[in-house]
């Protein structure tokens, strides 16, 4: 590890230090010596994240890296991904344990033990295996957010059929562009599910893109979640799940032995050109990395019952809701629908009603809950939570702060994840029990991990500045290629800062950042993602940030348009007119500069969100240029489009 570059003291960008609660300190999964013994005995130091997993075939080496970067980690062991996060537990006397908690959009809940879900997981291999679906065959799973999404990862895992999952609400075209990208012959799917209480039809978004595939889908399976509420018919080649589970019930499947470079899945994501990149993850390492994660990060443990608040859809779900928690042998929960309906204490009444242990949701979700107010968390008895984290994007000192207090009463470590569908799970955050937090940074790397801040020549920058995240030794979790291609994963991750001839390679995250003397670090988003004032490159998160901050705002997004626009969502009942505007521009320009001082300030109720929280900030760009809006399918609230665009265009 560059010692210039994380070690040292001195005062935190992000604000004064929180320590862990000592009574978090006593119990905690990970020690205080455990960075120093991963640089210690790299890379021999992952072989504690193999030991948490069952091995059919034992591994030969830690890691080969004669192929680099096309790392092999585990070389020459075999395993099954399903067999790790089900068949082990029962084995071990867990089999009344509850392993999957499901709350549905209309209140219904249903609880599958880790017998019940391993049975319906075979059933549900078998009902594939007949179809057709052999070893290595990529089947889509274009499911919203119900219990069969799980069960038919694990199904998939269990035959050695590598899944790809596409996030629900994406469009027919989408869908259909990620079919014919990974050579996909089976789907499964569902008639329709509830978006904010109206039935949705699913089908028929399939059935259009089914139509538009450059191959055949020899078979499409389709779960009835509406029933009478939006019938369905079912045409050639398409059969009912509960049909097909029910000629297969009682069947035994055995998990096929899989080798560690073996492919699990393909996540589709949009590259820098925005056409959709297939990353591959493969077993062993994926797997083991993400209960280790899940077990060093989260504190999970096998009685918890821990709560990620994603969508399997994108690759939080995977790693996070699904492979991590599961291969620990925990209760993991999922819900459909949204933080707001039925109404805004949905998240604190389920927290409260299952006893959830750990939460993990996105600080976009947060900033909510904060605009909200915090009469909602507090009408809800929520002492049960002793953990607390965030994912997917920078969480600002003030909602983080937000989040500790009126979440976690004061009582709960917040770990502020950084990591990437690339990345497979966590990279940079700060170990509960062991670091202390700094509201705003994510925290130092996670041992093991080397990762470096650095000038566009691959230098290391000094403490405060900016510069290009960069990880510079493999680690298991990493994607094993992009599918169907080999040169296109070496362009895009390791061209930028590798030396190839010196076997020298780095790992370009894409993500710009500046860490402190004390070695955490802050992510400030993508190094794309800035805005070009007067000859300065000026991170949006930093705006945003820097907005935030600001007494009586709730969340606020910046885009480029015809100078600075900043889209602001007031807390509840807070009036924007009452100087808001004139408080937002003097906090921005103590925080960075008046010429980052905001052109345009929009106020608006709410923010375009996709149904897993993530602002749109494209569309935002767009409305802020007066450009078309393209696919908008994937939002939540799409009527505040249509607001924002005649609030900008009245002004």
């Amino acid at each position: 590890m560059d010692e210039r570059r994380w070690s040292g003291s001195g005062t935190a960008d992000a604000g004064p230090s929180i320590p862990p609660p000592e009574s978090f300190v006593s119990r905690a999964n990970m020690r205080e010596d455990a960075r120093e013994e991963f640089d210690e005995e790299w890379p021999g130091c992952w072989e504690r994240a193999a030991e948490l997993l069952s091995w059919e075939t034992e591994y030969d080496t830690v890691l080969e890296d004669d192929e680099a970067p096309f790392y092999r980690w585990f070389d020459g062991g075999k395993l099954n991904a399903a067999a790790n996060c089900l068949d082990r537990h029962l084995e071990g006397g867990a089999k009344n344990r509850a392993a999957l908690r499901w709350e549905g959009k209309r209140g219904e809940s249903r609880t599958y033990t880790y017998r019940e879900l391993a049975v319906e997981v075979e059933e549900c291999a078998a009902a594939l295996s007949g179809l057709g679906v052999v070893e290595d065959d990529v089947v889509t799973l274009y499911l919203p957010m119900i219990p069969e999404l799980p069960v038919a990862m694990l199904a998939c895992a269990r035959i050695g059929a590598p899944h790809s999952v596409v996030f629900a609400g994406l469009s027919a075209d989408a869908l259909s562009t990620r079919i014919e990208a990974a050579d996909s012959e089976y789907l499964v799917t569902c008639d329709g599910y509830y978006r904010r209480g109206d039935a949705f039809n699913q089908k028929g978004k399939v059935d259009n893109a089914v139509l538009s595939v450059g191959h055949d889908v020899r078979a499409t399976v389709v779960v009835d979640r509406l029933g009478e509420d939006l019938p369905h018919h079912l045409g050639d080649d398409q059969y009912d799940y509960h049909d097909l589970l029910a000629a297969h019930a009682g069947e035994s499947v055995e998990p096929v032995a899989r080798d560690s470079r073996d492919d699990l899945f393909v996540m589709y994501t949009s590259g820098t050109t925005g056409e959709p990149k297939g990353v591959v993850h493969a077993t062993g390492g994926y797997l083991s990395y993400v209960a280790w994660t899940a077990r060093a990060v989260l504190d999970v443990e096998p009685g918890d019952t821990y709560w990620c608040a994603a969508d399997i859809g994108w690759i939080t779900g995977h790693s996070y809701i699904v492979y991590g928690p599961l291969a620990l042998g925990t209760t993991t929960l999922l819900y459909e629908g949204t933080p707001d309906y039925p109404d805004r204490d949905r998240l604190w009444e389920i927290v409260e009603r299952n006893a959830v242990d750990v939460f993990y949701t996105a600080p976009t979700a947060v900033r909510a809950f904060m605009k909200w107010g915090a009469e909602y968390p507090e009408s809800h008895d929520l002492s049960s939570l002793r953990l607390l984290g965030t994912v997917g994007e920078p969480i600002d000192p003030r909602t983080w702060k937000w989040y500790y207090r009126h979440v976690g009463g004061g009582n709960c470590p917040v770990v502020d994840t950084w990591w990437q569908t690339e990345t497979g799970g966590m990279m940079l955050t700060t170990l509960p029990g062991v670091d202390e937090m700094k509201p705003g940074a994510a925290g130092p790397p996670l041992p093991g991990i080397d990762a470096r801040v650095v000038d566009p020549d691959g230098e290391a920058v000094d403490p405060g500045e900016a510069g290009s995240l960069t990880i510079r030794r493999p680690w298991p979790g990493m994607a094993r290629t992009l599918y169907g291609g080999d040169d296109a994963f070496v362009e895009e991750y390791w061209s930028r800062f590798s030396d190839p001839a010196a076997g020298d390679w780095v790992y370009d995250s894409g993500d710009a950042a500046r860490v402190d003397p004390d070695g955490y670090v802050t992510v400030l988003g993508r190094t794309d993602d800035v805005i070009d004032v007067s000859g300065r490159r000026l991170s949006t998160a930093e705006l945003e940030s820097a907005i935030v901050a600001t007494e009586g705002v709730a969340e606020a997004a910046v885009v480029a348009g015809d100078g600075i626009y900043a889209y602001v969502s007031p807390e509840q009942g807070v009036d924007p007119s009452r100087g808001l505007p004139e408080v937002i521009g003097t906090n921005v320009d103590d925080a960075i500069g008046p010429v980052a001082r905001p052109d345009r300030i929009v106020f608006t109720p709410d923010l375009p969100k996709t149904r897993s929280g993530k602002i749109m900030r494209r569309l935002l760009g767009a409305i802020a240029r007066g450009e078309d809006l393209g696919d908008t399918s994937a939002l939540r609230n799409p009527e505040i489009v249509g607001e924002l665009r005649e609030t900008i265009g009245e002004e």
